[in-house]
């Protein structure tokens, strides 16, 4: 698979040993009537021009397509050698923008909705031996107030702080053969810091005679094992670790766990995957990891690449952004309005880098019924898909949600998504919408974009959690409830010498004015005891967006000196941590 792009495994909390990688040439065909299925675009004899290199977006120059202007569908064509074999053929597709649907030998399968995270097609019924016929529509009509968008311009042009749309299928598509009875999905969280924890298995097919084993290992040695017969589609385990190595920020201590699922005394499928052992907990206005009081020091990561679009250029590029974060202090990001793909998830788990998952909402309308009926649904993927990442330190489903479609039904749509988010995951911390206008939180965080470090300190000092007190841009929109105080947006320092395009506030006129401005703004919040962490704007400049503390091509952007400076300010100790 060496001259196939991004040809990695594209989901290494699960891994089976035999798959297929989908990605390199296709077929491909704009849509801009959206009238392909009324020309059976589907069929073997429709006519398709050109070429695209998948997983790239046709926007991206990676794809070797290249077009900038709203395309309201595409379509997609490859021919795949398979062998059909006794057992079930699975279809995976990690990300495909927006409504995606898929013919297989002229058969249709159900659409999915979302462009933001993956699903999976049986295709076993469709599948022949030797050549098959796969074909992929995806309509993406970016329509204001119609579907989540994230960042993703409205416009014809890049403009402000939202960027180059993405649409069709732009992560790994792949196919693993399994047999009639497999695994389809694990969530394992952690019961006991001295090594406990609980899993729920979900196996599909025909359950009869069948048997669950699961094995732990720490560095190569077995440390646990559990055992359940399976009863119903959901097998609920809890595994004893014989060592507890712990979870921590900047070291990702892993456990390797081996899935085994016996039928009638045979092995009939086997996968591989990993877990930490961590718990994330509120206590007096903090947030502590495994009890222990962490200052979150996170920068804003929008997962946007020059040639790529949304998506990453190579592996390699995904760690390289996490090294950048953390060579300028930082120990974790806000993946900001975009679901992160797995690969970039595993590296964060493995490098102990705390991070926080959310959606790309921005383009809903909060308060109408179809908006919020596409969004939840959209919304609870993310979280099942993402549950055992130890990275993932909290949740996030909205940003910024104002008032521009009312407030009272937005007051109830934030409430009832929170209240859905901790049904489905109560062992995070979750914030209804980051900035405002909250509704119901467990954290209390705000954005900041104020640039005079006197003024912006002064801000901070206006803090007295044990008084209700606290600096809110919005007073008459939302009120403190006494929760730990988070300063999630901050600095977007615009500083691009000889470069037109946007940023926060008045450009400083040099870069030592720049560097004391941010190291200003950020001493202001570690030297706040009442502030549990920070998130500054942001890890690179975006296309017209200047803000970075790299380029857009992550290359540095400040003097080796400066950088020196900027790098002890963001790593500077916290107050709260010496509470």
């Amino acid at each position: 698979m060496v001259n196939i792009p991004r040809s990695e495994y594209p989901r290494p909390q699960f891994v089976r040993e035999s798959y297929i990688n989908l990605n390199g040439e296709w077929d491909f065909e704009f849509d801009f009537g959206v009238s392909g299925k009324a020309r059976k675009m589907y069929e073997p004899e429709a006519e398709f021009t050109k070429k695209i290199v998948v997983p790239f977006c046709p926007e991206s120059e990676l794809s070797g397509i290249g077009y900038k202007d709203f395309m309201n569908a595409v379509w997609y064509r490859r021919k795949v050698d398979l062998t059909k074999g006794e057992g079930r053929t699975l279809l995976h597709f990690e990300a495909c923008d927006y409504e995606t649907t898929v013919w297989v030998n002229g058969v249709e399968f159900p659409a999915h909705i979302g462009g933001y995270t993956g699903f999976v097609l049986d295709i076993t019924k469709a599948v022949k031996d030797g050549e098959n016929l796969i074909v992929v529509n995806a309509v993406d009509r970016l329509l204001p107030g119609t579907q989540p968008r994230g960042k993703q311009s409205e416009e014809y042009f890049s403009h402000g702080c939202d960027y180059t749309r993405t649409t069709g299928i732009w992560q790994t598509v792949w196919i693993e053969q399994v047999a009639d009875t497999y695994i389809s999905n694990s969530k394992i969280r952690t019961a006991d810091l001295s090594g406990i924890i609980n899993c729920d298995v979900y196996v599909a097919g025909d359950i009869c005679d069948t048997e669950l084993q699961l094995t732990a290992y720490y560095d190569g040695e077995e440390v646990g094992t559990a055992v359940a017969d399976v009863m119903c589609n959901t097998v609920n385990l809890s595994m004893a670790l014989n060592e507890a190595h712990l979870w921590e920020v900047g070291n990702g201590r892993l456990y390797d766990l081996k899935y085994e699922l016996v039928k009638g005394g045979k092995v009939v499928d086997t996968a591989k995957g990993y877990f930490g052992l961590r718990t994330v907990s509120l206590n007096n206005n903090a947030i502590c990891i495994n009890g222990k009081v962490v200052f979150q020091r996170l920068v804003l990561d929008q997962g946007f690449y020059p040639d790529g679009i949304y998506t990453a250029p190579t592996d390699e590029s995904l760690v390289k952004d996490i090294e950048l974060s953390l060579a300028a202090g930082f120990n974790g990001a806000r993946l900001h309005q975009k679901v992160f793909e797995q690969r970039f998830l595993y590296h964060c788990d493995r490098l102990g880098y705390i991070v926080w998952g959310e959606y790309g909402n921005w383009g809903t309308n909060h308060t109408d019924p179809y908006s919020l009926g596409q969004f939840a649904p959209q919304w609870l993927e993310e979280i099942d898909r993402d549950y055992s990442h130890p990275s993932i330190v909290g949740w996030c489903p909205f940003n910024e949600t104002w008032d521009m479609f009312g407030r009272q039904q937005c007051d109830d749509v934030l409430k009832n998504i929170y209240l859905i988010t901790k049904a489905a995951d109560n062992t995070r911390p979750c914030i209804d919408t980051s900035g405002n206008y909250h509704v119901m939180t467990d954290i209390y965080d705000i954005h900041e974009y104020e640039q005079d470090v006197e003024k912006f300190t002064a801000m901070m000092a206006e803090n007295d959690l044990a008084a209700g007190k606290i600096h809110e841009p919005h007073p008459h929109r939302q009120s403190y409830g006494g929760q730990p105080y988070f300063v999630s947006e901050y600095g977007g320092t615009w500083w691009a010498p000889g470069e037109a395009g946007w940023g926060y506030g008045q450009t400083p006129k040099t870069e030592d004015e720049a560097v004391e401005r941010i190291c200003g703004l950020t001493k202001a919040i570690l030297d706040c005891d009442q502030c549990c962490a920070y998130c500054y704007t942001q890890l690179t400049n975006i296309e017209q967006e200047q803000n970075g503390i790299y380029y857009y091509d992550r290359t540095m952007k400040f003097s080796e000196e400066n950088f020196a400076k900027i790098r002890e300010a963001f790593a500077a100790p916290a107050a709260i941590e010496s509470k």
